[in-house]
């Protein structure tokens, strides 16, 4: 039997699928419990939203699977929740490095664009006015 921990006092059972990596994205998850049997602590179910809770068994007939959903210990808590910090610190640190590469490749545009505007403008011939 394999084990799944929980975070939270809960997670979707379409959530849970996408998360264990039965199925690849969350749309995905009405096709596959309308295709396939899953039983939830014995009863079929097959709402992508149903609830599931610490003590909850699921089982996949078809793939010989069982999930047991247990609830997190504190210290795992914390540790799941240092590493959703650490995820966000590092999504800020490359979205502030994007931002600073479109600054930087705009600037560059920019001076690039003027040089060559420059270049292009039409210098006008002088005139000479003709004498007889």
């Amino acid at each position: 039997m394999n084990t799944y921990t929980i975070y939270d006092e809960f997670i979707t059972l379409g959530k849970l699928l996408k998360e264990a990596a039965i199925i690849e994205t969350g749309g995905a998850a009405k096709h596959f419990l309308a295709t396939n049997d899953v039983l939830y602590n014995g009863e079929f179910e097959n709402r992508r939203g149903k609830k599931l809770f610490d003590g909850d068994v699921l089982e996949f007939p078809g793939f010989g699977l069982k999930i047991n959903i247990v609830a997190a210990t504190a210290e795992e808590i914390a540790e799941h929740q240092a590493e959703l910090d650490e995820e966000a610190r590092v999504k800020a640190i490359v979205k502030k490095i994007n931002a600073d590469n479109r600054k930087t490749e705009t600037r560059q545009k920019s001076a690039a664009n003027n040089k060559e505007q420059y270049f292009k403008r039409k210098t006008s011939k002088p005139k000479f006015s003709s004498s007889k």
